[in-house]
C-alpha cells in the first residue's frame, strides 16, 4: 500500500498537520523538527501528492529560471545549481532563454506567471519599471541586476574590474581597451564604470569599444577597431567576447599577449581551455544559483523581501596577459 502522511507522522513523532507544513510551509516548523520529519519520510519513501497540495496551497511547488542566452557558457552552471537546489527544497524548475531580447523576456514572464509559485531572472535586459510592473503577477528573485524594491544576487563584477585594471597596469600597459556588452546590461554598466574609475585612480588611458554583442562574433567584430587603436591591453565584457577579439586579431598578425593582451569576464570552462589560457574575472555562477533560489523560496513562502545578497569575484591570472613590448612590469 501507499505510504500516507500518517505513516510520516507516527514514524517521527509529529501530529499530521506538522507533516504537512513540513513539506509546505517550512518555515513554520523548526529545522530539527523539519529534519526528523523528512529522513522519516525518506526512509518511508514517501512522496507528497503534488497535485493535492497545489490545491490546498494554491501554489505550484514550480519555480523558473529565466536567462538571457543559454548557449552562453556562462549560464549553464548557474542554472544546474539552481536546479540542484530547488529539488532540496522539494521544487521543480522550468528554464526559459530570451535569446538577449527584452520583448521576448517579458512574454516569457507573462506566461510563466500562472505557472510558478516564483521565479529568478538572470541578467534581465529589462527596464526596473517592467520588471516591476511584472512583480505583482509574480514574485521575482533578481540575479546580477539590481532592482530596487525587489530581492537581488549581485556577483561584485566592479571589484573584479578593477582587479583586471589593477593587474594590467601593473604589467605596464598605459592604455586599456573595454569591450563593452549590450547596452542594457546591468553587468555592462558596471564593468565599464568600474574600469574607468580604476584607469583614472592610475593615471592610464581608457579606450571604451562597443556596445557589443556578447558573443564571439561580438569580440571579432572590435577587433579591427583594437587593433588600429592605442591600448595595448583589453579588457572584454565576457569570455566568449575576449575570445573572439583574440582569434580575429590574431587573423589581423597581432600575438596575444605579445602585441595586446586579453581579460575577460565569468571564469568559463572555455577560458581554461583556450590557447593562450585566458586571464579572467571569476563570476561565482554556482553560488548565484543557490542563492537565488533559496531567496526565491523564502520569498514565496513567507511572503518578505529577503534583501540582497553579494557574492565576491576574483581575477584569475593565467597566459593572456602580459607586459607590453619594450616595459617592464611593476613590483
Amino acid at each position: 500500500m501507499a505510504v500516507t502522511i500518517r505513516d510520516v507522522a507516527r514514524e517521527s513523532g509529529v501530529h499530521v498537520s506538522t507533516v504537512s507544513r513540513a513539506f509546505s510551509a517550512a518555515h513554520m516548523v523548526n529545522a530539527v523538527t523539519r529534519t526528523r520529519v523528512m529522513a522519516a519520510a525518506e526512509r518511508l519513501g514517501y512522496r507528497p501528492n503534488r497535485a493535492a497540495r497545489a490545491l490546498s496551497t494554491r501554489r505550484t511547488a514550480n519555480l523558473g529560471v529565466i536567462v538571457a542566452d543559454i548557449a552562453n557558457p556562462f549560464f549553464p552552471p548557474l542554472i544546474k545549481a539552481a536546479q540542484a537546489q530547488a529539488r532540496a527544497r522539494d521544487y521543480h524548475v522550468f528554464v526559459a532563454d530570451t535569446d538577449e531580447r527584452a520583448r521576448v523576456e517579458e512574454e516569457l514572464v507573462r506566461s510563466m506567471a500562472k505557472q510558478v509559485d516564483g521565479a529568478l531572472l538572470v541578467a534581465s535586459r529589462l527596464s526596473g519599471r517592467v520588471i516591476a510592473e511584472l512583480g505583482r503577477d509574480v514574485p521575482f528573485v533578481v540575479v546580477n541586476r539590481r532592482v530596487r524594491g525587489l530581492p537581488c544576487v549581485l556577483m561584485d563584477v566592479a571589484s573584479g574590474t578593477r582587479q583586471a585594471v589593477d593587474h594590467l597596469v601593473a604589467l605596464g600597459h598605459r592604455d586599456i581597451a573595454v569591450l563593452t556588452g549590450p547596452s542594457a546590461s546591468w553587468t555592462a554598466q558596471r564593468i565599464r564604470g568600474a574600469a574607468e574609475e580604476a584607469a583614472a585612480r592610475h593615471g592610464a588611458g581608457l579606450h571604451p569599444v562597443g556596445p557589443n554583442p556578447p558573443t564571439e562574433e561580438g569580440g571579432a567584430s572590435a577587433a579591427a577597431e583594437v587593433a588600429s587603436g592605442p591600448a595595448t591591453a583589453v579588457l572584454a565584457y565576457n569570455d566568449l567576447v575576449a575570445l573572439g577579439l583574440i582569434r580575429e586579431v590574431e587573423a589581423l598578425g597581432l600575438s596575444v599577449p605579445g602585441d595586446l593582451s586579453v581579460v575577460g569576464v565569468d571564469n568559463t570552462h572555455i577560458a581554461r581551455h583556450c590557447r593562450p589560457a585566458l586571464t579572467t574575472v571569476d563570476m561565482p555562477v554556482v553560488a548565484a544559483g543557490r542563492g537565488g533560489i533559496d531567496l526565491l523560496v523564502h520569498r514565496v513562502t513567507t511572503g518578505e523581501d529577503p534583501g540582497t545578497v553579494t557574492l565576491d569575484t576574483r581575477l584569475v591570472v593565467r597566459e593572456s596577459t602580459a607586459p607590453p613590448r619594450g616595459a617592464a612590469s611593476r613590483p
